[in-house]
């Protein structure tokens, strides 16, 4: 949602989310924008475009459990975390805000790692009107964070369904999104690149 840390943009819709959500009054500026975004619906209209640059961030354990979320204005459509990038963020910053809004994961609490590695695709039609015109492309940069266990999870309700953890194998089966599933199954490969002594001692 890349109007989340848009100050202006925010007051600019904030007379639809007052419409759609009464509750929203008792809130104010990064607080009341937060917490409107997981109870209420915006129309498409009053958001600016997303920028063609995105994040995906693979959830995993030790035990390499994958965690899939299901998408609401797709069911049957499952995938990990991923989002657009706010105008002023930097990649990480994207796959932080995202782990937080779509999880409720706090991204400091666990590892994450950038595999400073990236695809572009040709966006889906049933989402280009949320692009600016005559664009048809997106940068997609992945990311993985790693998580003690199955770590409880807090889905934005507006955005995703359910949730459901599998091995890696049956987690890159699921996806519906080809450069998901190949992050998924290169996940053992980045593991074993992380984990390497020479890797550690960077900062």
């Amino acid at each position: 949602m890349n109007w989340l840390h848009n100050s202006s943009t925010a007051s600019t819709i904030k007379g639809a989310l007052l419409t759609l959500n009464p509750q929203a009054r008792r809130y104010n500026n990064e607080t009341w924008v937060r917490t409107c975004a997981r109870t209420t619906t915006i129309p498409s209209s009053s958001l600016p475009p997303n920028i063609p640059r995105s994040t995906l961030i693979v959830i995993y354990t030790p035990k390499l459990e994958v965690l899939l979320i299901e998408r609401a204005d797709r069911p049957g459509y499952w995938q990990s975390v991923t989002g657009s990038q706010d105008e002023g963020e930097n990649l990480e910053q994207t796959a932080v805000r995202e782990l937080y809004e779509e999880t409720g994961l706090i991204a400091a609490e666990h590892c994450l790692t950038n595999w400073n590695k990236h695809h572009s695709y040709e966006i889906y039609k049933i989402w280009a009107h949320r692009y600016a015109p005559g664009v048809t492309h997106n940068t997609e940069h992945i990311f993985s964070l790693e998580v003690a266990d199955r770590v409880p999870i807090k889905l934005a309700a507006r955005e995703h369904l359910q949730q459901v953890w599998l091995s890696y194998e049956q987690a890159a089966m699921m996806c519906f999104s080809s450069t998901n599933r190949e992050a998924i199954l290169e996940l053992p490969q980045q593991i074993k690149a992380i984990k390497r002594p020479e890797n550690k001692a960077r900062p």
